[in-house]
């Protein structure tokens, strides 16, 4: 027998939160890491609209409202006249007549449905610039082809029909007609002659920069790190990063680099206010001699690494962008974490203290990397010999 898949959608808070998080620059695994859906749900989600955030729908101040349609609806129960109604409600009779002719005559007019109809109405697609001038949308179809980008052929067109308004359109325009496909304008396969060869188009700031990386003052590269660190012959040096959930939920992992010893701590939002208070807090409950150092990605949560040091006296060092195999150990740790937090849960209904349990367990499973050890063996041997 086929198993059947429910398809599940956004709801209106989680849409909302997409889009502010899709214009702030964030990723799609990103994205879909709070949200706890595959970056492909997200994908799909954001392509219909071309990646621009569709307006918000509003009523224009002309349009006939739920009231006034009930106000007809109630005259024509009584027998009053279009005219008479038209002037309770102070209106043209011509506008009472067409609407009362638009939902089924007298006899058959209801407001709530008059209503219904006339807001889905509203949503059919206006006519861009390039759609009512076919002339111009094959000269900007001409350009694209010729690798021209949109604010150039914007340029152009001024340049060479300075007098002519109907020749002018904006670049915005342009990238709109190629990533809102629903406007049918111009073709899809145009995009490839754009230089970014986007899909759909992504927020102006959704750069490194602007994803919170390269914002780390001071920062000191992984390749700056002791070679001790790397061959893991000294214990104390751990590896950190965020587990995330749904609902904006996260916690911290550490994993220590000699013995995979595990430690998770709750944080109230990934802040780097939360996060380093965290990590102090982490660091406070091991002996000095295994805290060396600390190993992060380039997430902005621990741009206040400074205050770390100071508090803990731990140096940080930062992987490589897109490089998570320099953390290599804290991933496969955050892999083995999923099996108690499943991606998409919340992880804000868990306590410290069922954190503390779930590390526990990690700690005392053999690891074939350590000859079937124990990670919690390995590290009380290590605690024993600085004591």
């Amino acid at each position: 027998m086929r198993r059947k898949y429910i398809r599940v959608g956004f709801t209106p808070a989680q849409s909302s939160e997409l889009w502010d998080r899709w214009r702030k620059g964030e990723g799609l695994k990103s994205i879909g890491r709070v949200l706890g859906k595959p970056s492909s749900c997200i994908f799909n989600h954001l392509r219909p609209s071309g990646g621009i955030r569709p307006a918000e729908r509003a009523r224009s101040r002309l349009a006939l409202t739920l009231a006034e349609r009930e106000e007809i609806s109630r005259g024509l129960v009584v027998g009053q006249s279009l005219r008479s109604i038209a002037d309770a409600l102070g209106r043209s009779p011509s506008t009472v007549s067409r609407e009362i002719e638009r939902n089924g005559g007298p006899a058959r007019y209801r407001a709530a449905g008059a209503d219904k109809r006339a807001w889905a109405a509203a949503r059919r697609a206006k006519a861009c610039k390039l759609a009512r001038h076919p002339r111009l949308c094959q000269a900007v179809a001409r350009k694209l082809e010729r690798n021209w980008s949109p604010e150039q052929i914007a340029g152009w067109l001024k340049r060479s029909y300075p007098d002519n308004q109907a020749w002018h359109v904006s670049h915005e325009t342009v990238y709109r007609s190629l990533f809102v496909q629903a406007r049918g304008v111009l073709k899809r396969e145009l995009l490839a002659h754009l230089r970014s060869r986007r899909p759909i188009r992504r927020s102006r700031h959704a750069s490194a920069k602007g994803s919170g990386r390269g914002q780390i003052p001071d920062i000191v590269s992984i390749r700056d790190r002791p070679a001790s660190v790397e061959d893991r012959a000294v214990p104390g040096h751990w590896e950190g990063d965020l587990l995330s959930g749904s609902a904006n939920s996260h916690m911290v992992t550490l994993v220590e680099r000699q013995t995979r010893y595990v430690m998770l701590a709750r944080v109230a939002n990934k802040d780097t206010h939360s996060v380093i208070e965290a990590l102090i807090g982490q660091a406070r409950k091991l002996p000095d001699e295994l805290c060396k150092s600390l190993t992060w990605d380039r997430g902005k949560e621990l741009a206040d690494h400074k205050r770390f040091t100071v508090a803990t006296d731990i140096d940080v060092y930062f992987c490589d962008p897109h490089s998570p195999w320099q953390r290599g150990s804290n991933e496969n740790t955050n892999r083995l974490l999923r099996q108690y937090f499943p991606k998409g849960i919340d992880l804000s209904v868990y306590s410290q203290a069922q954190l503390n349990k779930v590390a526990r367990e990690l700690n005392e499973r053999p690891r074939k990397t350590l000859d079937f050890e124990t990670p919690a063996e390995r590290f009380n041997a290590c605690v024993a010999s600085t004591g």
